[in-house]
């Protein structure tokens, strides 16, 4: 209908409206929504009537900007204002410039007062002049009315950028204006982020680069410390970094900035040395030659000075890695046919400050040379060379002039950094590297540091000996020098051993056939050599014997599959020489054999033919041999009698494991069919040398050689099918149930347990399970075993918790019933640990168990209660056992969850009286109660339980005292910072 209204009727219409304005402002008309919607349609819809505006409309905007302006209610003024604000942001899209420039009047002169509205404007060329209307009076504006003018900027940066760059330089030296003089450092970090969007969008600077550097480099350095407890969280780091990404983002500020960081860099301050680094390194990152040729000797001289004489290990990293950053600067420009090559002067000007550092015969500077001469040859390829072919020579020189093994060290351990830096280019042609045509000279300089007797020079010797063998088109005059015919004498003597068994492992996938042919041999014939005569007595006596080292030596270099094949063979036989050994020794030895077997499988692993392979050779030779040491034992005690010790067991298993978990599903099927038969049916026709004197009955006679079937079976992938399963798992129930060895027993346990945490569910599971319970429950009542009925009731609880099983509550609550037991209970609550924590040889992820995520939590959250609970309702002699299983499971809940829910618990107020009590309960209750208090940081029990801490202090027990010094000492430290 508005279309058929006449001007004077619509300017009537416009006299009515303003009054309702008045109105809303005010406060007597409504202020609700649904009156600012009716006002903002009303005036744009005379604006559809009206354009260009008629004088009574612009009648209505100047006399609502006086009204804004002359109200003397601040409240009411910014209502206006906001107003008008929500008005314009509506309906700018109608107006032209000049009306826009007029309704946004009122906006600068609130600006001028001091009263800026927090609204969004509707951003166009006009009102961008606008924006720089107040500056005269920004920084006379409180800080939160200046951050919203900063506020505003960004605004419009962000979506009339155009309608900005129109207005060129005049918008850039307006905000220079606007932040000349600004000290808030919240008001800082915004201003720097609009600086850095000002050059990153390539708005106009004309001719004020220099004014907008000054106006931000009065900054720097930082010098800011945050008050205490800052609302606003603003760190001087902060502050730092913005202005470091301010100065360093045009190459423009170049000519003003360097100057600044040489100043600063000669400065007692160390923060502004610091501070001047980092910029000139991030700055590298965008100059060019052009930016830094004048100032490069000043540069050098800054940076020379400080490496040579500063004390802070900080200014001089910071000053190398600025060298790195300005070496590479120059590397990467791009030189005409007429322009001088500033990086070839630059390097120049390098050596001829520190070369002759390197001749000095008191080698005073000689590392902080090394260190300019390596920071600058890192920077590029070309720099390297430029560097290497003049200090390489020089360095093999000072080698031999010096006889001294600390001078050779030093100047070895200069040589190999730039070795080191010759990997980092990958392979170099002969004729451009300075290392590959020094070849025989290094080479002879490594060898002769591997056969000094100073320890220091030959772990140096090893290291660069690593670094040739791993330098691709390196091949050395004698290849087999490297590792292989060439055994440095630390290899098996300690204390260089680790160092070279390293090197001789990263050196072994590079020169297989070196290691097969020459050193895998040399190290059988020390083994050889090393089981003779007087040798022997000598190895118990020092403890680390030839052997040992051998045998190390053999699984460190078994990192290809092709040496393998060759350690393999050498490390079973001497198992066998040793197995057939009566000395008091062979245990010790045995286990050494497997854990470098252990080495070797878990370096297996990842190769698919080396795992097999290992697999195949290893695991029936050991079966065989504990087998035959097994059917021995009756007839000849003393022969064999090693492999059957619980600890030589305890090594074997790690081996099997690891030789089975990684195993394809059809190659461990191939195995499984072989393996389970033997044990079951005592078939040992896959066995090496299977011509035993009796049948093998692993069930009834030879027990303890259950403990390789668990390795074994407990480790397969679970979608493996085991033949015989149902059989099996009876027999290991009926084993685990009935045998008097604790370690068959427990051992059997293990391998029942895992077996089951891995079975499909289904009826076969479920009665299995209730077989086990019906065999454990009359154990665990009354008899003489009613230990391995708890063992077994701990493991089968643990297999269930960790897959979810439904069954695993009802035998939680049976382990908490036990803790009642006076006979049981202290094992039952030790059990708690076994449940909570990793086991190293089953049921574990490595093993291919069915674990569930946070299943210590649900167990948490499940049996605390009932264990707080156990233990008030609990007699004096049993409460000590509620108190470890409940210290236990807290020791292996994560932190995070043991502060939110330990409140609910509130399980301090149980430990409290036993911390009192002393030592009244067993002699082990007062330490756990203490170990368990120290576990429970809660804020509200801290005075409470420091007094009741008090009394353990005098316990004559040293065990209680201990503990209760460190449970106190935590309680005094509880709702301290950072605890």
């Amino acid at each position: 209908q508005g279309s058929h209204l006449g001007t004077d009727r619509a300017g009537a219409a416009h006299e009515a409206l303003l009054g309702w304005w008045e109105g809303v402002v005010v406060g007597s008309k409504p202020q609700n929504t649904s009156a600012l919607q009716l006002v903002t349609c009303s005036f744009g819809t005379c604006l559809l009537l009206m354009s260009p505006l008629t004088p009574a409309l612009w009648g209505f905007c100047r006399a609502w900007g006086r009204f804004c302006l002359e109200n003397t209610d601040p409240r009411t003024r910014g209502r206006g204002i906001q107003l008008l604000s929500q008005v314009l942001l509506e309906c700018h899209s109608l107006l032209q410039e000049k009306e826009g420039k007029g309704c946004s009047a009122p906006h600068t002169s609130c600006w001028r007062a001091g009263a800026g509205s927090s609204s969004p404007l509707p951003a166009a060329a006009p009102q961008g002049r606008a924006v720089q209307a107040p500056v005269a009076v920004t920084q006379s504006l409180l800080q939160l009315d200046r951050h919203t003018v900063y506020s505003i900027i960004t605004n419009f940066m962000g979506t009339r950028e155009e309608e900005l760059k129109g207005l060129g330089a005049d918008f850039t030296f307006g905000f220079i204006q606007v932040m000349d003089g600004e000290k808030d450092p919240r008001n800082l970090l915004v201003a720097f982020q609009i600086v850095r969007d000002l050059i990153a969008k390539n708005y106009a600077l004309g001719p004020f680069v220099e004014e907008l550097f000054e106006v931000t480099s009065c900054y720097f350095p930082i010098d800011f410390t945050p008050p205490p407890n800052d609302p606003h969280g603003i760190q001087r780091e902060d502050l730092i970094l913005s202005l470091r990404a301010v100065l360093a983002s045009t190459p423009q500020f170049a000519e003003f900035l360097l100057p600044l960081l040489i100043e600063k860099m000669d400065s007692d301050l160390q923060s502004a040395k610091l501070d001047a680094l980092q910029t000139l390194t991030a700055c590298c990152a965008i100059y060019g030659q052009k930016e830094l040729q004048e100032f490069l000797p000043s540069l050098w001289s800054s940076l020379r000075r400080e490496v040579f004489q500063t004390a802070s290990e900080k200014v001089e990293a910071e000053c190398l890695a600025a060298l790195h950053a300005l070496s590479a600067c120059l590397s990467r420009s791009v030189l005409s046919s007429d322009a001088e090559d500033l990086l070839d002067s630059f390097l120049s000007s390098i050596l001829q400050d520190c070369r002759h550092h390197l001749c000095e015969p008191d080698m005073k500077l000689v590392w902080p040379s090394a260190k300019l001469l390596q920071a600058a040859a890192g920077a590029s390829l070309r720099s390297y060379h430029r560097l290497t072919h003049s200090v390489l020579p020089l360095l093999l020189e000072q080698y031999n002039k010096h006889s001294q093994s600390s001078q050779r060290r030093t100047i070895l351990e200069m040589l190999l950094g730039f070795l080191e830096l010759q990997q980092k280019w990958g392979h170099v042609e002969e004729d451009e590297s300075a290392v590959l045509s020094l070849r025989a000279p290094v080479c002879s300089v490594v060898f002769s540091a591997l056969t000094d007797p100073s320890v220091q020079l030959q772990l140096v010797g090893i290291r660069a000996l690593t670094v040739l063998g791993s330098l691709q088109g390196w091949c050395l005059a004698s290849p087999g020098e490297a590792g292989g015919a060439y055994v440095p004498p630390s290899v098996l003597f300690p204390p260089g051993s680790e160092a070279a068994m390293e090197a001789a492992g990263s050196l072994a996938p590079i020169y297989p056939k070196v290691f097969s042919g020459r050193m895998v041999p040399r190290l059988g014939e020390e083994l050889q050599s090393g089981r003779g005569g007087g040798g022997r007595g000598m190895i118990l006596v020092l403890g680390c014997s030839r052997e040992a080292r051998c045998l190390q030596a053999l699984a460190a270099v078994s990192t290809h599959t092709s040496i393998v094949r060759e350690t393999v063979p050498v490390l079973l036989q001497h198992l066998r020489k040793v197995q057939k050994g009566n000395a008091a020794g062979s245990a010790q030895e045995v286990i050494s054999v497997c854990q470098s077997l252990h080495r070797v499988a878990l370096q297996c692993q990842q190769d698919a033919e080396g795992c097999w392979y290992f697999h195949q050779a290893v695991v029936p030779c050991l079966l065989a041999m504990a087998v035959q040491a097994a059917m021995q034992e009756s007839t000849q005690p003393l022969l064999g009698k090693a492999l059957l010790e619980e600890d030589v067991l305890a090594a074997m298993v790690p081996v099997i494991s690891a030789a089975t978990t990684h195993l394809s599903p059809e190659l461990a099927a191939q195995s499984v069919a072989h393996v389970v038969p033997l044990f079951l049916d005592g078939e040992v026709s896959f066995l090496p040398q299977n011509s035993f004197p009796c049948s093998f009955q692993p069930f009834a006679a030879q027990r303890r050689l259950v403990a390789l079937l668990m390795a074994f079976v407990c480790s397969l992938p679970r979608d493996v099918a085991i033949p015989q399963q149902e059989r099996l798992l009876r027999e290991l129930l009926a084993l685990s149930c009935s045998c008097n060895c604790p370690f068959t027993a427990t051992t059997a346990a293990k391998c029942f347990a895992g077996l089951l945490n891995k079975h499909p569910a289904g009826q076969q599971l479920d009665e299995i399970l209730q077989l086990t319970v019906n065999r454990m429950e009359p154990g665990l009542a009354e008899g003489p075993r009613r230990e391995q009925a708890l063992t077994l009731l701990l493991w089968v609880t643990k297999a269930l918790v960790l897959r979810y099983h439904p069954l695993s509550s009802q035998l939680t609550d049976k382990l908490l019933g036990l803790l009642g037991d006076v006979e049981l209970g202290p094992a039952a609550a030790d059990g708690f640990s076994l449940l909570m924590a990793e086991s190293p040889d089953v049921l574990h992820k490595g093993c291919h168990a069915d674990v569930r995520i946070m299943f210590r939590q649900r167990f948490f959250t499940d049996n605390v209660p009932k264990l707080v609970q156990g233990f008030h309702g609990a007699g004096p002699d049993v409460k000590a056992n509620y108190l470890k299983g409940l210290s236990h499971v807290l020791n292996h809940l994560p932190r995070p969850v043991l502060v939110t829910e330990l409140p609910t618990v509130r399980a301090c107020s149980c430990c409290l009286p036993l911390c009192a009590g002393g030592s009244r309960g067993a002699p082990s209750t007062p330490a756990l109660s203490l170990r368990a208090v120290s576990v429970l940081q809660l804020l509200p029990y801290k005075a409470r339980v420091i007094r009741a801490l008090a009394k353990p202090l005098d316990d004559k027990k040293r065990l209680v005292r201990k503990e209760a010094v460190a449970a106190r000492g935590e309680w005094f430290l509880v709702g301290s910072p950072g605890r």
